[in-house]
């Protein structure tokens, strides 16, 4: 955390906001002067005979705010926002880590999506590419490899789509990291391939 002039800390947090008013909240704290993060998505919605790409929120309802506490009620006098997320009353900050994770994500090239909150799995790391160094959960969803990166305080998580070539398992405590042939058995390594061909080479989204 960084302290401000104000003599307090600053920290990533998270503010619950009225439904379908993330932006023009995020906009109003930041003519505040704020620093605000509204991470989000395409998504292809059908109008009568066409199909057009618009721009969700990742997390609906939440905004991400940089600020000190010192500011809590400047930040709740802004019209739509509901309460920080916290606990006993207090915002809970959020580990700059998983901010950091999210946003790379959101600016990488990869299609990129909410996902349901994991509590278990292969954790893994990035080791090359534009995500190098992130971390999160490996799932496999129709022969294809998908990084699920979470925020832990609002128990919800993106994924993304990634090459399975490119990532490490993390080990658990007191054991050690298998090699990445222990990891993928060579038919899954054979489908994931083939199907990161087909996504490369079609221009709609995966799902």
């Amino acid at each position: 955390m960084n302290t401000c002039s104000c003599g307090g800390a600053h920290a990533w947090y998270a503010i619950y906001t009225r439904h379908q008013h993330e932006k023009s909240i995020a906009n109003m704290l930041t003519n505040k002067g704020f620093e605000v993060f509204l991470p989000l998505y395409l998504v292809g919605h059908r109008w009568k005979d066409r199909t057009k790409q618009v721009s969700l929120p990742l997390f609906p309802t939440y905004v991400f705010l940089w600020s000190c506490q010192t500011r809590r009620i400047d930040v709740l006098k802004t019209p739509g926002v509901y309460q920080f997320v916290g606990s006993c009353g207090m915002p809970s900050a959020i580990p700059e880590e998983e901010i950091e994770s999210v946003r790379r994500a959101v600016i990488s090239t990869l299609n990129i999506e909410p996902h349901p909150f994991l509590k278990c799995g292969d954790r893994v790391r990035v080791k090359s590419g534009a995500l190098a160094g992130i971390e999160g959960m490996l799932v496999r969803k129709k022969n294809l490899f998908r990084l699920v990166v979470s925020v832990e305080l609002l128990n919800r998580a993106v994924a993304m789509e990634v090459d399975v070539t490119t990532v490490e398992k993390l080990a658990t405590q007191g054991s050690v990291a298998p090699t990445h042939e222990e990891l993928f058995r060579p038919t899954d390594l054979s489908r994931a391939t083939g199907a990161a061909h087909s996504a490369r080479s079609s221009s709609g989204v995966i799902r």
